[in-house]
């Protein structure tokens, strides 16, 4: 019911009830206005039209007032108006089908506002900081189910003012959650993170991995394309590629996926090329390697987390390891065929990623698909890695070698050239030893996370 009507109704029953109180009379004590069509308010059957105009009624709503003492009572009905209709707005508000209105719900001349799905997770959370730098309006979208409050909490204290930043708590395997979203919301382009992303996991759930990547990413789709946004920045990965014959990488490496990862990946980025033939949208697939580093400035970084430590990264083990966490490295497989008998990986700091994203960005053109390998186009031995994680903590961490882990591929390193001349974007922090510095140092102050704060 709106407002107005709410209060309205509310404020005649209560004249009627104090007409009642007042009069002591029984006519017009009934239960709605509406009963008084059968009496005339305006002509009592008790007085007469010669009343002196002092002493005559006057009406208020559709009811009789007694005479001119009873005045003052009108602020009381006045004052329960203002009650009721604050009340009435405040249900409203948290009825799930208000709409409030802010700068996130309108296109604004000069702002560009992106959608960043997985905005609280580990590259999500920098992108949104690169992009709120860059003075971007940023909406984030994150179940943090592999995602970090605390990550939201310091974007937030970073940028506090209205208008720049909004966190919205939800599952983008909800089609009706996601579109309801984009209906409230004026967005101009997406960068979609939003995936769990553990080769060895992605083997063990499949189906897990189909849905949260594959089906996700054309829930996206549908909803950009009722919405109206035109541009979609999508993170995919090396994994697309699977195990190729030559190296370096290019972008025109055939894509044979081992696992179901790398095939969950894929079939999102044919999906989005499909879409593509048929839409005007401005498309950029990024595919990137193995991903190191934390904030320069140590305001983010990798929060630690079971799943992480089981099947993540080889950063967060050997930082657990140097922090006596777990009693040493486990390396898996050493009798690839490289150099010293471990995996080969191209490892790209975020500082870096984050900022092909941002560029990626800029160049995204309308009808057009651009595809590009984001790494360093250098390939370190996971033994480099571990030795180069040494230094960087200053601790002799323990290594024990066990058998390969399913899905995974000797030797992966991309060829970033194509990126290089057409997005102008250069790798910076190469060096695997200072970048490992950088995390380390916010591992430090960050034993448990965010929390540790």
């Amino acid at each position: 019911m709106p407002v107005a009507l709410m209060a309205g109704s509310w404020l005649d029953l209560y004249g009627n009830w104090r007409l009642c109180s007042l009069r002591n009379r029984k006519p017009f004590c009934s239960s709605s206005r509406f009963t008084m069509k059968e009496t005339s308010p305006m002509l009592p059957s008790n007085r007469s039209r010669n009343q002196p105009r002092a002493v005559r009624p006057w009406p208020l709503s559709g009811m009789d007032y007694p005479d001119t003492r009873r005045k003052p009572h009108i602020l009381g009905k006045l004052l329960m108006a203002v009650i009721l209709t604050a009340f009435c707005i405040l249900i409203l508000k948290q009825s799930p089908g208000f709409v409030s209105t802010s700068v996130f719900s309108h296109h604004e001349p000069g702002v560009t506002h992106v959608l960043v799905t997985g905005g609280a997770g580990y590259i999500g959370s920098h992108a949104a900081l690169r992009l709120l730098k860059d003075s971007y309006r940023v909406t984030i979208v994150d179940n943090l189910s592999r995602g970090n409050i605390g990550a939201i909490k310091v974007l937030q204290q970073l940028f506090p003012e209205p208008g720049r930043l909004q966190f919205i708590y939800a599952d983008l395997g909800d089609a009706r959650v996601v579109n309801r979203i984009f209906t409230e919301n004026a967005f101009d382009a997406v960068m979609h993170f939003a995936a769990v992303a553990y080769v060895g996991e992605s083997t063990l759930e499949p189906l897990r991995y189909y849905h949260n990547i594959t089906a996700n990413t054309l829930v996206i789709l549908e909803a950009m394309a009722a919405h109206g946004v035109k541009t979609l920045i999508y993170s995919s990965t090396c994994a697309t590629y699977g195990e190729p014959e030559k190296m370096p990488i290019t972008e025109l490496t055939p894509q044979n996926p081992i696992n179901p990862y790398g095939k969950a990946k894929k079939m999102a980025e044919d999906i989005i090329l499909d879409f593509s033939k048929k839409s005007d949208m401005a498309i950029m697939i990024l595919r990137y390697f193995n991903v190191i580093g934390s904030d320069p400035e140590g305001r983010l970084g990798e929060a630690p987390r079971p799943e992480l430590r089981e099947h993540g990264r080889i950063s967060g083990a050997c930082f657990d390891a140097a922090l006596g966490i777990i009693p040493g490295l486990k390396v898996k497989g050493t009798d690839y065929q490289t150099s010293d008998g471990t995996c080969i990986r191209d490892y790209i700091d975020v500082t870096d990623l984050v900022d092909a994203h941002v560029k990626a960005l800029d160049k995204a053109m309308p009808t057009k698909v651009g595809i590009y390998n984001v790494g360093t186009g250098k390939g370190r031995s996971v033994k480099e890695f571990v030795e180069a994680c040494k230094k960087a903590t200053g601790v002799s961490i323990k290594v024990d070698y066990l058998e390969r882990r399913p899905g995974d591929y000797a030797e992966v390193y991309s060829d970033p050239s194509k990126i290089n001349r057409e997005l102008n974007w250069t790798a910076r922090y190469t060096n695997l030893e200072e970048s490992l510095s950088v995390a380390w140092r916010w591992q430090k102050l960050h034993l448990t996370g965010y929390g540790s704060q």
